[in-house]
């Protein structure tokens, strides 16, 4: 015998969800109100403002201290080359008169001695303390044929000569220095002056 298949029933609803009438009124009460809708969006763009400006005010804060550590880092970089420079100055101003030691031995050398192997070795002494020393940013202050200037030069006599003109370095009694721009050792020297018969 034939058994006739039944279809099942669907349940009374709307066309387009096929949701039941229970089951859409469920979601209806569930589903907020245009204006609760547009009150919570206005909270969050507040809060997001909030969060913004909140970013922006930690942003600028943390490159105000970025920049400010780069400046502390530069400042004690430049002060330790500074103290590095200062020490090497002191030291340096301690070795000069080796250097002027060595150097009223070479010019009061006899001249049969200056070829013995020995003396060529305190010439080559002499000569590498004087590299050294050029390495490290000494160098000479000029006096021949220049005008006493107090900021390099410390007068030890003055002097009536004739062929000089006044304030002109006569000769030079000790050798001065300079480390990079600084004076670390004035010259002493012998200064003309006007000849009193000129006045």
């Amino acid at each position: 015998m034939a058994v006739e298949r039944q279809e099942p029933v669907p349940a009374e609803g709307t066309p387009q969800t096929g949701m039941t009438a229970e089951e859409s009124a469920a979601v209806t009460a569930v589903e907020p109100k245009p204006e609760t809708l547009e009150a919570e969006l206005e909270q969050l763009r507040q809060e997001l403002e909030a969060a913004r400006a909140q970013a922006a005010e930690y942003l600028d804060g943390w490159q105000r201290t970025q920049a400010e550590f780069a400046n502390y880092r530069k400042r004690q970089e430049a002060e330790f080359v500074e103290r590095v420079r200062l020490n090497n100055a002191v030291l340096i101003a301690r070795i000069l008169p080796v250097l002027d030691d060595l150097e009223r031995a070479v010019q009061t050398l006899p001249p049969g001695l200056q070829s013995l192997t020995w003396v060529e070795g305190v010439f080559l002494i002499k000569r590498k303390l004087e590299v050294i020393l050029e390495a490290e940013g000494l160098k000479p202050i000029e006096t021949a044929g220049k005008f006493f200037d107090p900021l390099y030069h410390e007068a030890v006599t003055y002097e009536d000569v004739p062929g000089y003109e006044e304030g002109q370095i006569i000769g030079e009694v000790q050798r001065g220095y300079m480390l990079g721009d600084r004076v670390i050792r004035p010259a002493l020297v012998r200064v003309a002056r006007a000849s009193q018969t000129n006045q």
